[in-house]
This record gives C-alpha cells, structure tokens and sequence, in this order.
C-alpha cells in the first residue's frame, strides 16, 4: 500500500472513531426511546440469510443498506434489485435499489422502502371499538449513495437517507446518514473488515391537524377551546456495525464466505452476529447464520427475550447473455412471532 492510501486509511479510522461516539455512549436508560425503527429493518434475501456479517461480503445495489462502501464493489455497470419481506405483525417491507457505475468519479445507488401497515380501524377516547373509519400508515426511506474505491483493497461510501412517516393527519420528516469501510485482505489474502457508522442524524418531531384538539372548559366560564398538543422528538437509532470474516476459495467451483458481525447500538442492546455462505460455480448458493443478544433481559419464562435467532436462505444466478439474473430467498426465525420471509429478484449488466 502506498503512504498516500495510508495517509486515507488513518484518516477514515479516525472519521470513524469521531463518529462512533454517540453510538458508543449507550445506556440502559436510553434503551427502547429512539423512533424511526424502520432504519433497523434489514432488507435483501442474501443479507437476511447471513445476518450482520454480511456487510463484509455483499456488493453493488445489495450492498446499500449492510455498509454503502459495498456499492463501489459491483461486477456489472448497473444494477437493479427489487425485495419483498414478509415481517413482523404482517408488516410489509417492500425495497428497491438501482446502482450506476460513474466511470473515475465513483458509483451511484437509489433505493427506496416502503412498509405496508395494512388498514387499521379508527379508534378515539368516545368509540373504543373504532368508529367504522380505517387508516394505513405511510413509511417511507429514500436513499442516495455515493461510494468509492481509493486502491483495489480499500473501498467508502455514504448514504443519505430521506426519511417520511405519516399516521392519519400526522407526520414527521428527516435526514440521516450513514458512512461506510470496506478492507478487503487484511494482511491475510481472503481476510476482510467492515466497519459502519449508521443513522446519525437530527432528532424528528410529529406534527399536524391531528395535534389540536377540543377541550371543555365551561368550568372556568370559557366553553369549548381548541388547543394544540406539543409533541416530543425523538432521536435516530444510531449504532455502529463492525465484520470480520474470511473468504477461502478452495478451487474455481467452490468458495466460502464466513464472518462475524458486531453492531452496537445506541438505544438497544448490543448484538452479535456468525453467518456463512457456500457458492458452488458462482451459480448455486447456500447461507446460514445465528444472531444472538446476551445482554438482553429474561422474558416472563426466564428465557433471553431477544427475538431473532437463526436465519437460512438460498439463492440461485446465473449469466445469461452478459445479463446476470439472481433470485435469493432468505429467512429468519423470530420469537413470539412469525418467521421472516424475503424473496429478492436482480438484475445486473
């Protein structure tokens, strides 16, 4: 490696150091008060398969969401991929991404979520049971990011994410960021880091028609008023993700991925994450992954209440005229819930 590319080494370690301060300065007091949990929603059948740790291995429009250095990795000039999850509660998690290589300035991504909340009845204080009227919530994340390789190991990337959450005649608006490393044969051919400081931004505040309300102060001689509520803000979900895994190849037809993944997290605990992947040809594929909490709180039967467990997938690409098609389904085991289920459909050329 030359200086220069050290020189930009040190420099984005400590970008990251500065970064990562708020994400390290958790607390048990703070655990469960930050909003916007949508940013903490993983997206992409491959990702969900291998968990955390795959924010070593994925590149290009996959890479987005898991660490934006990935993006500057892709193998074709342009990328699209469209994923659906079935989440918690029948939650919908609808994602697409488009990637663009930009020749010598770098590769750009656009992404998209979207959550389906389904229709729910309109309750108030006078109609417990509903009023007969329904209402969906809209959430929505848009994304733009931008990464770069700076030598054939080292690669970074940003995202800057718009993000819209809207319920009945409320809503609220923001902009968070997330900033990403990639290097890849860390001393060790097949040896990788990432590293990945993500939603840091401004507090978000709710607000609209539904804030004024109708009070009866015919008490004090004053009749029907109309005041308005103050709502709190509320602050991003910030944590900091670190991978380290291991890439052998044992001959042209077969390769292995495995990693370890760490995000820490500002408002919840601490997770950690082992998961892997087989390629056979570069066709057939097979994942597998355990995400685990230790220092999550018991449940009611004494039992670790974080929720997710084990994840699995399998994925299949293939070539077809310079054109290479993917189709990849991943799932993971939830407590107390429904399993998930992703299905992602790609295309790159």
């Amino acid at each position: 490696m030359t200086s220069k590319a050290m020189r930009s080494v040190v420099c984005l370690l400590l970008l990251f150091g500065i970064l990562s301060m708020p994400a390290l300065a958790a607390n048990k007091n703070r655990i469960g008060t930050a909003g916007a949990q949508e940013l903490l929603i993983p997206v992409g059948a491959r990702g969900v398969a291998i968990g955390a740790s795959s924010s070593l291995f994925l590149k290009g429009a996959d890479a987005i969401y898991w660490n934006p250095a990935g993006l500057s990795r892709m193998d074709r000039g342009v990328e699209a991929m469209f994923s659906q999850m079935s989440y918690l509660a029948d939650i919908g998690v609808s994602y697409g991404a488009v990637a663009v290589q930009a020749g010598d300035f770098g590769t750009l991504g656009f992404s998209l979520k979207s959550l389906g909340f389904g229709d729910i009845p309109v309750t108030t204080v006078e109609y417990p049971d509903g009023t007969g009227e329904q209402y969906s919530p809209t959430f929505l994340t848009l994304g733009l990011t931008y990464s770069r390789l700076l030598t054939d190991r080292i690669s970074v990337g940003a995202t800057a994410y718009l993000l819209s959450e809207k319920i009945l005649n409320m809503s609220a608006s923001g902009i968070v960021f997330d900033v990403g490393i990639q290097y890849q044969n860390l001393g060790v051919q097949g040896l990788n880091l990432s590293v990945a400081v993500k939603s840091i931004g401004p507090n978000m505040k709710y607000d609209g028609s539904n804030a004024y309300v109708r009070a009866d102060l015919s008490t004090d001689q004053r009749g029907l008023n109309t005041y308005k509520l103050e709502t709190a803000g509320f602050e991003m979900p910030t944590n900091l993700e670190i991978g380290l895994g291991y890439a052998p190849r044992f001959d042209e037809k077969n390769s292995l991925n495995v990693g370890v993944g760490f995000r820490n997290n500002n408002y919840l605990q601490d997770e950690w994450n082992v998961g892997a992947e087989y390629s056979f040809m570069g066709i057939f594929f097979a994942r597998g992954g355990y995400t685990f909490s230790p220092e999550t709180t018991t449940d009611i039967a004494g039992e670790n209440a974080y929720i997710y467990d084990w994840t699995a997938g399998a994925g299949v690409h293939y070539d077809v005229g310079g054109v290479v098609l993917s189709f990849d389904y991943g799932y993971r085991a939830v407590k107390y819930f429904d399993g998930n289920h992703v299905f992602t459909l790609a295309v790159g050329f």
